[in-house]
């Protein structure tokens, strides 16, 4: 399947509060595959979400496994329908990017820990516990699907968003 184009900031859909999918049906699979192959083609990306390529449904892909912060502690590649956050725990700040906001970074503080339920492209329901760099990133791509952006959740501008330098 081919990557898409990753919509950027301050592209109206990326502001968008998602739908539910109601059937897992051959487009919400082959989405979800699109969504697969856009985030491995992103440079140093560890998940996307469907509004990041226009799409106003509530579906996401993580992977950190291949990430210096995620190598240790992760699930693999996770295909998350309708995800929801169960329960949280803990609190940390993370330096956090984006293919949407590519020119910058932020310190955003989040739970170190969650449980997130959703269903998988197959029609099961999963629920896992994240913990550290995984948990954050499955929170940022959840952020996409009610319209959020990292930089809606930076504290200061001032002092927390920073030019990156360059993608790796």
């Amino acid at each position: 399947m081919p990557a898409h184009p990753i919509l950027r900031y301050p592209h109206p859909l990326l502001k968008k509060v998602c739908h539910q999918v109601e059937i897992i049906d051959e487009e919400i699979k082959k989405l979800v595959s699109d969504l697969v192959d856009t985030m491995r083609e992103g440079p140093g990306s560890v998940g996307v979400a469907a509004p990041q390529i226009g799409v106003t449904l509530r579906v996401c892909v993580v992977d950190v496994s291949s990430s210096r912060h995620g190598r240790e502690n992760n699930h693999g590649l996770l295909c998350m329908i309708n995800p929801v956050i169960v329960s949280s725990k803990g609190v940390a700040v993370m330096r956090e990017g984006c293919m949407s906001v590519p020119d910058y970074t932020g310190d955003v503080e989040r739970p170190t820990e969650i449980v997130v339920r959703f269903v998988e492209p197959e029609g099961g329901m999963r629920e896992l516990v994240a913990t550290g760099f995984e948990a954050v990133a499955i929170q940022h791509e959840m952020d996409h699907l009610n319209g959020l952006l990292f930089l809606d959740r930076i504290s200061s501008v001032k002092t927390g968003l920073f030019r990156r330098k360059s993608y790796k």
